[in-house]
């Protein structure tokens, strides 16, 4: 007895370093995202965020008493770069988590990854119904972005609401595009039966010349036209049909999906910004919601020294803050634990409580819509008033 009671404070020598080691052992998290091309008008906001969630965490001790490294990598909006880079991010990083990607070409792609080799995967931004479609979800993937049901029905239902009956639409041809779209008019048909739908056109995406899109819809004399061309790919499509009065001719009855509501959008075009046309936005600075979206705002303001910031920060934010959350609650980095701490987890974002449910593996992250007007204190168009639109009723 005497020679075992010796033997144990030998044993907790040997064994407190290792554990103190596994206690301050960073928890590695993949952040693969767009960082050039038209999308980084998204990706680089969205990747900042996360950055900025990371840093104050770890200024308050990490996770777990362990610090978060964020492993960041450009996917270059390719869904087989996104693949090569998130497999690269398991197997040579030795990454302990996923969360990213920005496109709903990339998202499913890595998702695959992600089951095969049993990673949980947090996609903070693509909202294709296909990634956590029935056939498609399992146990590792969760999304906190809206989906193209929820973001199709919201602005449906806005429309149903114009005196319009000639619809025409423009989507870049992927799935999202075509899956918004879809969306979209299964609900407007059922809101306003009796609309017509004239016309349908499908650039490519990361298209360069819109003008034959533009020419082609115009010829048709919709009433007016559903669009969900996005980050710099909206912005190259705006500038080039204003000349055209491809505007003027709908007289502004433009629901543009995709985030074209966005201070990004809005601040990259400036005076260019076809005022009067409704866009979205996961985010806005001047939205005025909550002490805690506010508080958020000046911090993110700060962080990236803009007193205008990004609304696709807070998609990073909440991406990893929601990692954080599950990991805390599972109490343990291992992924299955994570994965089943995930289901039905509720946590309080910037921009309200957010819960993924079970089901589908889906949070209800709602968005913003309003109509675009110029406003001189900013030198570039906002939403106004800014509506927030809760998704719940549009989730299957």
């Amino acid at each position: 007895m005497l020679r075992r009671a010796l033997l144990l404070p030998l044993v907790a020598l040997l064994i407190t370093p290792a554990l103190a080691a596994a206690q301050g052992k960073p928890i590695k998290v993949g952040f693969p995202i767009i960082l050039s091309g038209g999308g980084a008008l998204f990706g680089e906001p969205a990747m900042k965020g996360a950055q900025m969630y990371v840093e104050e965490v770890n200024a308050k001790g990490g996770v777990l008493g362990r610090p978060i490294e964020l492993v960041v990598r450009d996917t270059k909006g390719n869904a087989d770069e996104a693949v090569r880079v998130s497999r690269e991010l398991i197997l040579r990083e030795n990454v302990d988590f996923l969360v990213g990607t920005l496109t709903s070409a990339e998202g499913p792609a890595v998702s695959v990854v992600a089951k095969e080799n049993r990673i949980v995967f947090i996609a903070p931004i693509p909202k294709t119904d296909q990634l956590t479609a029935p056939d498609k979800l399992h146990p590792y993937v969760f999304r906190v972005a809206a989906t193209t049901t929820m973001e199709g029905r919201s602005a449906a239902e806005i429309m149903a609401k114009w005196n319009v009956k000639r619809i025409a639409t423009i989507s870049p041809d992927y799935a999202y595009g075509q899956d918004v779209t879809r969306s979209f008019i299964d609900y407007i048909k059922k809101l306003k039966p009796g609309v017509e739908i004239v016309d349908q056109q499908w650039p490519k995406l990361g298209e360069a010349d819109y003008t034959p899109f533009i020419n082609a819809q115009m010829a048709k004399k919709p009433d007016a036209v559903f669009s969900s061309l996005w980050g710099g790919h909206f912005v190259t499509f705006a500038k080039q049909a204003g000349p055209l009065g491809y505007f003027d001719a709908m007289k502004h009855n433009v629901m543009a999906v995709g985030e074209a509501g966005s201070p990004e959008s809005a601040k990259a075009m400036g005076k260019d910004y076809p005022i009067g046309i409704w866009g979205n936005s996961y985010d806005a600075f001047y939205w005025d919601v909550s002490p805690a979206h506010r508080d958020y705002t000046k911090r993110l303001a700060a962080f990236l020294k803009d007193d205008h910031p990004s609304s696709w920060a807070i998609q990073g934010y909440i991406g990893m803050q929601v990692l954080a959350e599950a990991i805390k609650k599972a109490g343990d980095t291992d992924s299955d634990k994570v994965a089943k701490a995930l289901l039905g987890l509720t946590a309080d974002t910037p921009a309200g409580k957010l819960t993924i449910r079970e089901k589908d593996h889906q949070a209800n992250r709602g968005e913003l819509y309003g109509k675009m007007v110029m406003d001189p204190k900013y030198g570039f168009a906002v939403m106004k008033p800014v509506t927030y639109v809760d998704p719940t009723k549009f989730m299957d």
